[in-house]
């Protein structure tokens, strides 16, 4: 009897042993799971911190190696032609006066408290990212709600409209009639195939407000600052008046833009805006940033638009194709004075740069030199003394340019004369 109980107590333990070591054996095969999710995990880190970085740097590389152009200036000083000269170039994304969305959606703000709206704006686009028009432009937007969106010849050809090749010298009415109903998402597919970006503003009227992107380590931005004799602007002015006033309100106030001497006051404004400008980008930069900014005259390019545009193009390190030598060729040599606002089509343009001393009335040349005779004098524009001389087409009145000292500067902005009163 003690025997057979002994026998039953070695079975049962026997039983019981068996039971123990199948949890040894899961514990262990856990133990190789969770080793193996720790190994898989260390790999995904290493992946993590020693490729997503080189993506990133690739990425930052990319953004570094593009160039940024922006073009300065203000309305009717001959822009459209300067950016067109850009617009057309195969290795060039363009958009013409992005920020005019800024100031349509903003209108009741002065020129001045919308600068850091429309210089964050700027710099979006510099980088290529389009989501920034979310706040002045709505929803299930097409790319043709973008203010002339067909002076860009980027946004005439793949990917944005597949009519035409990258390489097509590219009319605005053309693209107009067969672009139009591509998506906005395409806007920013084509700014990133490009190596240029190139901006014209008219929005700005101090170049201070542009240090941040001129000092941005992650844009390479070079400054073309464009001006045209005031008294060829205040004609041109004249002629689209209608058009400007929700501008012109903007850069001197409604109540100061009415009757008579409201033009005379918005020439002031710009007036001064230039001679801000120039005297910041000739003298006031930084060393790090010298180089950055060039001034050039309207006069000047219709004058010799081949050798200013390759001064152009140089400075914006783009080469000068020959196709684009016989295009700024034929669009400066043809006959009449051109079409209406912002059109670039073939026309005489010395002709155009002119057509003010003998349609503009003396008086208000007297006028006009009143309030710009500090900028005219700075950037090189002679000044009438008579209308014998106003009709005398054989007198020059271009002059050299020549940078005031930082004092005298500092008189001008102190002493600039006050808004005319009617």
């Amino acid at each position: 009897m003690p025997l057979q109980i002994l026998r039953e107590k070695l079975q049962f333990q026997e039983r019981a042993g068996r039971r123990h070591r199948l949890p040894i054996t899961m514990l262990t095969f856990s133990k190789v799971v969770v080793g193996v999710i720790v190994a898989v995990q260390a790999v995904a880190l290493v992946h993590f911190f020693l490729l997503v970085p080189q993506r990133s740097s690739s990425l930052q590389q990319e953004k570094q190696s593009r160039v940024h152009i922006l073009i300065l200036s203000s309305w009717r000083s001959g822009s459209s032609f300067t950016g067109q000269l850009f617009s057309q170039h195969p290795d060039v994304f363009y958009l013409m006066e992005p920020a005019w969305h800024v100031w349509t959606t903003m209108h009741q703000n002065t020129a001045h408290s919308l600068h850091m709206a429309v210089r964050d704006l700027v710099r979006s686009v510099f980088q290529c990212d389009m989501s920034v028009f979310d706040a002045y432009m709505p929803r299930g937007r097409k790319k043709s709600d973008l203010f002339q969106w067909e002076t860009s010849r980027a946004l005439c050809s793949p990917p944005a409209c597949d009519v035409f090749q990258h390489s097509d010298i590219i009319a605005k009415s053309h693209c107009r009639t067969v672009c139009s109903k591509y998506p906005f998402s395409t806007v920013e597919q084509a700014c990133r195939l490009y190596s240029h970006v190139v901006l014209k503003e008219v929005r700005f009227f101090d170049l201070k407000v542009l240090y941040p992107l001129l000092s941005d380590p992650s844009l390479n931005i070079r400054i073309i600052h464009l001006v045209r004799d005031p008294r060829a602007v205040f004609l041109s002015r004249e002629k689209v008046a209608p058009d400007l006033v929700r501008d012109s309100d903007i850069v001197v106030g409604p109540e100061n833009n009415q009757g008579e001497m409201g033009p005379y006051n918005v020439m002031q404004e710009i007036c001064k805006s230039h001679i801000q400008i120039y005297t910041e980008g000739s003298q006031a930069l930084p060393s790090s940033l010298q180089g950055r900014y060039m001034l050039v005259r309207y006069e000047d390019i219709v004058k010799d638009p081949l050798e200013k545009a390759a001064e152009l193009y140089k400075f914006a390190e783009l080469g000068f194709l020959p196709k684009l030598q016989r295009w700024v060729y034929n669009v400066t040599h043809g006959k009449g004075l051109g079409a209406g606002a912002f059109d670039v089509g073939s026309r005489n343009a010395v002709n155009v740069s002119q057509a003010w001393r003998k349609s503009l009335p003396f008086h208000k040349i007297q006028k006009l030199q009143q309030v710009c005779k500090d900028a005219m004098e700075l950037l090189g524009y002679r000044l009438l003394a008579s209308e014998e001389e106003q009709k005398d087409m054989t007198l020059d009145l271009l002059l050299s340019q020549h940078p005031p000292t930082r004092q005298k500067q500092e008189l001008r902005t102190e002493k600039s004369p006050p808004a005319l009163a009617s």
